[in-house]
């Protein structure tokens, strides 16, 4: 489930599951990543093509991706605060939008304990859209333009960030 927080934060609430905590009870930093791969998609909906239908996302990027066509990811960067525990309620991610250049975007996430609210983590990751035929990246357009510069707002991991 998937609620706008502020104008430029989408706030998703993403379920932990038994299997991703590690041997100390924490959740395994290789399901973080998974984690924050289910907010990119509640926030954005599933890339075009793949799925079946469902519930429409708060912002349809991935429906505007042409056939043929990819999203991906080109890096990843996640920073620990406190440990994210197991727990059987949902955890809370929040994703913005820190940077729109020509042909790249970058998300940001703040994850929060779903009982606390406290912090655990920020992550960034940078996504692109590549051409299926060339194999090239390609340059966001003016539909997807339009979708993305609403949710920017400033870097997790700027100057002045926490």
């Amino acid at each position: 489930m998937s609620e706008m927080k502020s104008e430029n934060v989408i706030t998703c609430r993403i379920p932990l599951r038994w299997g991703d905590m590690d041997a100390y009870g924490h959740v395994n930093n290789v399901e973080v990543v998974r984690i924050l791969e289910e907010a990119r998609v509640h926030t954005f909906g599933a890339p075009a093509g793949t799925g079946m239908p469902g519930s429409t996302p708060p912002v349809p990027l991935f429906s505007t991706v042409p056939d043929g066509d990819q999203t991906l990811v080109v890096e990843h960067r996640v920073r620990y605060a406190a440990p994210l525990e197991y727990r059987n309620v949902p955890v809370i991610v929040e994703v913005w939008v820190s940077s729109l250049k020509a042909a790249t975007l970058e998300l940001n996430y703040r994850v929060r304990d779903g009982v606390t609210e406290q912090e655990c983590l920020k992550a960034s990751t940078v996504l692109a859209f590549v051409s299926g035929e060339t194999g090239r990246v390609r340059r966001v357009s003016p539909e997807q333009r339009a979708l993305i510069e609403p949710l920017v707002g400033s870097s997790v991991f700027g100057p002045g960030a926490p």
